[in-house]
């Protein structure tokens, strides 16, 4: 018999957290509930439903992550960075839970909090959390920048995951000073461009490398 790892209890134990959550304010909440918040200031309402949907998300990922560990052709690279793929779901965990107490709690007392600048400072530190664990990513299928030229080069990928996790970590800490300091009509405009370069500029990186790298082996 396999034995459970300490990190598998804990991302199964944050995992039904959210659910705890809601079950113990469930009958101070409405009947309508806040479930999105737009930077622009508008909210979306929705039922009691949709609140246990989202409660839900945790188990849907600890039982999601480990069956995608499985099944990647490129499993055994996982064993160079299994830490760091269990710790990214534990502050996956965190950041649900976090979520979900900032719903509970503006349904219930609306306007507590200044949802907006939270929901933007829990990702921004997401944001840094990943940029410091990409570049420890090995070659896989599932987690990381995965673009036809890192998933063909190994040093291609690894390149990539150094250039992107050092954007993704100083992005985010510009989406957390932006959350500070920041209205939310400014908000929207940050959190949009630090995301598309974060994004974008690792993915165009990675297919010059691959033409450079392609080419110096060709000679």
């Amino acid at each position: 018999m396999r034995k459970i790892s300490t990190k598998r209890l804990i991302i199964w134990g944050l995992a039904i957290v959210p659910l705890l959550i809601i079950g113990i304010f469930n009958n101070f909440l409405p009947d309508q509930i806040p479930i999105h918040w737009s930077l622009d200031g508008s909210v979306q309402y929705g039922s009691h439903f949709t609140l246990w949907i989202n409660g839900s998300m945790g188990i849907l990922f600890a039982i999601l992550f480990p069956i995608l560990r499985k099944i990647d052709p490129r499993s055994k690279n996982y064993d160079k960075f299994g830490k760091y793929y269990d710790e990214f779901q534990i502050f996956m965990m965190l950041f649900f839970i976090a979520l979900t107490s900032v719903i509970v709690s503006e349904s219930i007392h609306p306007g507590r909090i200044n949802v907006e600048m939270v929901i933007v400072l829990l990702v921004g530190i997401l944001f840094t959390i990943i940029g410091n664990m990409m570049p420890k990513f090995k070659n896989n299928f599932f987690v990381g920048i995965k673009t036809p030229w890192t998933l063909s080069d190994a040093e291609v990928w690894n390149k990539t995951h150094r250039l992107g996790g050092t954007m993704w970590f100083f992005g985010g800490l510009v989406i957390i000073a932006a959350a500070i300091l920041l209205s939310s009509a400014a908000l929207f405009t940050v959190v949009m461009c630090v995301t598309l370069t974060i994004s974008i500029v690792p993915i165009f990186m990675s297919y010059i490398w691959y033409k450079e790298t392609k080419k110096e082996r060709k000679m």
